[in-house]
């Protein structure tokens, strides 16, 4: 009987568990307005600025661009014809995901690293001061501070807790930190997904652009007399033009993608780490 109702505490106090850690609801806004908003801006930015008549000699949009000065360049990367709106928006994209990602990322390392505070929580338990541990979490305000926070106060309940033995207490307190931290890495991931597409959908783009160009440049050798030389080098700048923009978009989603998840990997190790060491901190003081 004894044994019995030991079991149904467990899962009672596992269910009570789960229940306090309900996914939360998030829409992704940012998502959904940011390629529609960057595609548009691409546009104007392309028709407006790229395509002002002061980057071309004369006047005349689509001629020879200015000798010098930024209307030179705006000039020569309007040639590179209809696809570079697309890949400017496609830029565009990615500069917006890897600013709202080091925003989130840099709010998820917290005050201080997750290394740090799990070094004083590891002090506060071997001197059975849970309230100094807790406190050092608030101060750190990261997703590791966060789990950590969770896995303590469950550890505090525990202490007190007559019901269970110590192995069921454990398994409580391991729950509840794999609990908080299902919830936390889905976020620190979040938005990920659009670098990792942007690195390959960049260079297919501006391959697409480098085709289109290269058509051209080779219907300008197909007059069956003298090729248009004017023509001719307005097909290869545009292919070369898409091209660059297209590799250039990829390094950059590709380089940032890398660098966000190993940051997330870092916060990950501690947070294994800080459920670790709660969890041999328990076996070790309150057995």
């Amino acid at each position: 009987m004894a044994e019995t109702k030991t079991t149904v505490t467990a899962a009672a106090a596992k269910t009570t568990s789960s229940s306090s850690h309900q996914p939360k609801k998030s829409s992704n806004l940012l998502a959904l307005l940011a390629v529609p908003i960057c595609l548009a801006i691409a546009i104007l930015f392309y028709i407006f600025v790229l395509g002002n008549p002061a980057n071309f000699q004369g006047g005349v949009v689509g001629g020879h661009p200015v000798e010098e000065g930024m209307g030179k360049w705006f000039g020569t990367v309007y040639m590179g014809g209809p696809v570079v709106p697309v890949l400017i928006s496609i830029l565009l994209i990615c500069l917006t995901f890897v600013i709202e990602r080091t925003l989130y990322l840099s709010k998820a390392k917290g005050k201080f690293s997750g290394a740090e505070l799990v070094r004083k929580v590891q002090y506060h338990l071997a001197n059975k001061n849970v309230d100094a541990a807790l406190a050092e979490c608030d101060k750190q305000k990261g997703s590791v501070g966060n789990v950590v926070k969770a896995g303590l106060k469950k550890y505090k309940e525990m202490i007190t807790n007559t019901e269970l033995d110590t192995d069921q207490k454990i398994l409580t307190i391991k729950n509840e930190i794999e609990e908080t931290t299902a919830l936390e890495l889905p976020m620190m991931e979040k938005n990920l997904v659009f670098l990792s597409t942007i690195a390959s959908v960049a260079t297919l783009v501006g391959l697409f652009g480098t085709v289109l160009g290269m058509i051209k440049a080779f219907s300008a050798m197909a007059t069956g007399g003298a090729p248009d030389s004017a023509q001719l080098a307005g097909g290869i700048s545009e292919a070369l033009i898409n091209t660059a923009l297209g590799i250039g978009t990829s390094a950059i989603a590709i380089i940032m993608y890398n660098y966000f998840t190993t940051n997330i990997d870092s916060i990950t190790y501690a947070i294994d780490e800080s459920g670790f060491t709660l969890t041999q901190s328990f076996a070790a003081n309150h057995k």
